[in-house]
């Protein structure tokens, strides 16, 4: 465990790194703005500089303010990835952030805060957003270089197992370890891919997928990189499959970019170009804000929804015998089983035989009630309970049963693609397809979802509840 803990603790500490930075180097821009503000004349009433850095008006903007920007630097989805930083990445987060926070405390503070020539207000505006970004962007440029300086003299190492034990894994590992300036992998073996032929005298140790979970744990491995010598995309779907539910970064080789059905986020890495497949085209920023968003929106419906849930609840029990809430085991992010929550709308013990299902327009096994509720999707409101667990999404692919899952991906591969986000209550393919009644049109419903994470964003986020709403009020839910 030792790699694995130091490693992480440097990670953590890298986080710490960035956050004090940041709000230090915020503290000072905002300190220096005031004295900025008092040499250019804005604030009224200053007999002596030091006075009005006393007084408390500054004092409480000098607590307040600096959080505030905390606030928006932790959406902005800077401390998410704190290991391996895009330099460009960086300076266009800073910009953007600094940006924002001018914005912010300009209607907070400064836009009351007029005399004399309104074109002075602008010039303190752009004075304001430069000592931002400058500060703030000083002190995470010298963390970045120090960490990057780290990783390529091999300070900082990255535990990495290769996915493939061909002659194209070990050509790359060689190549990457003969490189003067490393990107930080330690190599810990190789992983066989179904069909492949290992390169025999390979020094690394050359391990089975079966064992890949005891693997990970066992040598402390922090990402895998997919490196196929066979043109054979089914066995390597079929492998990628398995890593999804290991919660790792999953790194390909570009030769597989046009055979992945979803956009692929090149890796930052000083040597051989890689994808990154183990994560979706949204930004972190976005990310972050769809969890919050998912975090609020369920709360506020869970509340709000209460009497309904209750009414509901009576219905069910009044109408047919059986609980009234039905859990079943769904796939979810990273491969992950979790238990969906449903408002019964079968008749209890639906699946007898312990065979999977899937209902059809004139099931009998729905009840009068689960009919209606199913029309207008009411059976699906417990769900908002998943998504403020973290286990759901309000909107992402919709999430199937592991025995279903298994026979799409033997038909469409990129399925296991989906597992890089929280599956969702709603998604593209309910809206533009609705229930599946069978595997051929589960298989359909998937391509769009695969559309949807090839075109994942809020705005797409809202479409879809826009037409989700629309479905539910109209009663075409089935």
């Amino acid at each position: 465990m030792k790699i694995k803990l130091d490693l992480k603790n440097k990670a953590h500490r890298q986080r710490i790194k960035y956050v004090v930075s940041d709000f230090v180097m915020s503290n000072l821009a905002w300190f220096v703005y005031y004295i900025v503000r008092y040499k250019m004349g804005t604030v009224v009433g200053w007999p002596y500089l030091v006075s009005y850095l006393k007084s408390d008006m500054v004092l409480l903007g000098q607590l307040l303010f600096p959080l505030i920007m905390m606030v928006t630097y932790i959406f902005s989805g800077y401390y998410n990835n704190v290991c391996r930083k895009s330099r460009v990445q960086e300076l266009l987060t800073t910009v953007a952030s600094s940006g924002i926070n001018t914005l912010i405390i300009f209607f907070i503070a400064l836009i009351n805060d007029v005399i004399g020539v309104r074109v002075n207000d602008y010039e303190m505006i752009f004075i304001l957003w430069g000592l931002l970004f400058g500060f703030v962007y000083l002190g995470r440029a010298i963390i970045t270089n120090r960490a990057s300086s780290a990783i390529k003299s091999r300070r900082w190492t990255f535990p990495t197992l290769i996915i493939g034990s061909g002659s194209a894994a070990v050509n790359f590992a060689n190549k990457e370890n003969s490189r003067r300036e490393s990107a930080g992998y330690e190599f810990m073996g190789f992983v066989n891919i179904p069909g492949e032929n290992p390169v025999k005298g390979n020094p690394l140790p050359c391990y089975e997928l079966d064992e890949l979970k005891e693997v990970c744990e066992r040598e402390n491995i922090w990402e895998l990189i997919v490196m196929p010598t066979r043109d054979d995309t089914q066995q390597t779907m079929n492998a990628l499959n398995k890593l999804f539910s290991l919660g790792l970064p999953i790194m390909i080789s570009p030769e597989y970019f046009n055979k992945m059905q979803t956009p692929v986020l090149i890796s930052d890495i000083y040597g051989e170009p890689l994808v990154n497949i183990s994560r979706s085209s949204m930004s972190d920023s976005g990310k972050n804000l769809k969890r919050a968003i998912d975090i609020i929106v369920s709360l506020a419906a869970l509340i709000v929804l209460t009497p309904l849930y209750a009414i509901v609840s009576i219905i069910i029990k009044s109408t047919s015998p059986g609980p009234v809430l039905y859990k079943q085991e769904r796939v979810g992010l990273h491969n992950k089983p979790f238990k969906i929550i449903k408002f019964r709308s079968m008749v209890q013990d639906a699946e007898r035989n312990g065979q999977p299902q899937l209902s059809s327009d004139n099931d009998p096994r729905i009840t009068p009630f689960g009919r209606f509720m199913r029309k207008y999707r009411i059976d699906e409101l417990p769900q908002f309970w998943n998504v403020l667990k973290g286990e759901m999404s309000i909107v992402g692919p919709r999430p199937e049963r592991k025995y279903y899952v298994e026979q799409i991906l033997q038909r469409v591969p990129a399925y296991a693609l989906l597992h890089q986000v929280r599956p969702g209550i709603t998604s593209m393919g309910m809206v533009k397809f609705g229930y599946a009644k069978n595997v051929d049109e589960m298989v359909e419903r998937v391509k769009y979802d695969l559309m949807y994470l090839k075109n994942m964003s809020l705005l797409n986020d809202i479409k879809i509840l826009i037409y989700t709403i629309k479905i539910v009020f109209t009663g075409r839910g089935v």
